[in-house]
């Protein structure tokens, strides 16, 4: 109770955690002319008639809005547009701290999906990037697919794709202790909700052969009627090939990792000494996890992970979108790929030189991290050529350093 007490003071105190700032002198008229009119009418022409010039003459190369209905907001479900506000605005000063990037909240009166498609295409031209936030599921699928299908700029849901980096820069540590390789194992996850289904998506991707997706409903598996949606019916396609069907206890059989994004207190230990020996339990609910890390240990996990910062091994965004905003803003993506997400996802893997197994991802507090994956992402842009601009390693190493200098 006392971090909530401490947390509401500072927001009281500050009424706020965010404010804007001014970049440049506004002491006499001169500066007044250059920074407003009559001088601002000149920049607006130029970018009237090349539109590329607004990413070098305005905020737009270095913004990113926090879009979300509150919706979904961790651990506190459907608060609605208001609620959800102090959430976006940490989002928004995370994404300053350790990118660099000005990041604004934008926090919508309205749950509608075309609304909402509607309303983000409309404030675009001010951004140079989309980070959707707690929208639930389905409808975030819906809503980011037809974003990135109408614009030129990236757009990332961070419920998905955040977790999903991650969750796979995890496992790989994980599997090199363990001694396996990527396409060794088979997999279960519980939940089948936005993080769920895009880290079935990029397991798939990397190699894993043996996926098993287990919602409410039981095993997801091709033509199964109930709970189903369109991203369930699609990844029921690529995965749980040999269409097993039951509950988790029948998924969880033989099987060598637990991947939890659901609800706490849903696995048990009878259910991981089923699991092969030495199982990765991934228990990532949160605040309480799908089962405690002692408990697990005491079934025989050999190495677990959770989504809380009091114990080893945190899954935890902060170690993704930071870094993957900042590599696409560097090289002007129009968009952030799979492969920008799987180079992420290895960058932030290998900053961890010799995994242990309470050591198997970075602190989100590493200043490393939001370098390396930044320039691992822009490298990734580049090869899959949705950058607009193309450098060497050395000068966007150097740009990345510039643009987050004297932040870390």
């Amino acid at each position: 109770m006392k971090i909530e007490k401490e947390a509401v003071k500072l927001h009281r105190k500050f009424k706020g955690k965010l404010e804007v700032r001014c970049k440049v002198s506004l002491e006499n008229k001169w500066d007044l002319s250059l920074a407003y009119t009559p001088g601002v009418a000149e920049v607006s022409s130029i970018i009237f008639n090349n539109p590329e010039e607004v990413y070098n003459l305005t905020i737009k190369a270095n913004s990113v809005a926090v879009v979300s209905d509150g919706s979904a907001v961790l651990g506190l479900g459907n608060i609605g547009a208001l609620g959800a506000l102090p959430v976006m605005e940490g989002k928004a000063i995370l994404f300053k701290k350790f990118a660099g990037i000005d990041a604004f909240p934008i926090c919508l009166n309205t749950q509608d999906a075309d609304k909402i498609i509607e309303i983000v295409y409309s404030l675009s031209p001010t951004f140079g990037g989309i980070n959707l936030e707690d929208i639930s599921s389905p409808r975030c699928f819906y809503i980011e697919r037809k974003l990135k299908e109408i614009l030129d700029i990236p757009v990332f849901h961070d419920d998905q794709h955040g977790t999903a980096v991650v969750t796979l820069a995890a496992l790989l540590n994980a599997l090199k202790i363990r001694g396996n390789k990527i396409d060794e194992v088979e997999v279960v996850i519980l939940g089948a909700g936005a993080a769920g289904l895009a880290i079935a998506e990029i397991l798939v991707n990397v190699g894993v052969k043996e996926i098993k997706i287990v919602d409410r409903y039981g095993i997801i598996y091709p033509g199964r009627k109930e709970g189903m949606n369109e991203e369930k019916e699609r990844l029921a396609q690529i995965t749980n090939p040999e269409e097993k069907k039951g509950n988790l206890e029948d998924a969880l059989k033989g099987k060598d990792i637990f991947i939890g994004v659901s609800q706490g207190k849903l696995l048990t230990k009878e259910l991981i000494k089923k699991m092969k020996k030495n199982p990765i339990i991934f228990a990532m609910a949160n605040p309480i996890p799908e089962i405690m890390p002692e408990e697990a240990k005491e079934a025989g996990a050999r190495i677990i992970g959770t989504g809380r910062s009091d114990f080893p091994n945190q899954i935890n965004n902060l170690l993704a979108f930071p870094g993957i905003f900042r590599g696409a803003l560097t090289v002007r993506a129009k968009e952030i790929n799979l492969d920008m997400k799987i180079s992420a996802s290895y960058a932030i893997a290998e900053l961890v030189e010799d995994p242990q197994e309470d050591y198997i991802v970075p602190s989100p507090l590493d200043k490393r991290v939001v370098p390396e994956v930044a320039l691992k992402v822009a490298e990734s842009a580049i090869r899959s050529k949705t950058a607009r601009i193309v450098k060497s390693r050395e000068e966007l190493r150097k740009d990345i350093l510039e643009a987050i200098g004297g932040i870390l």
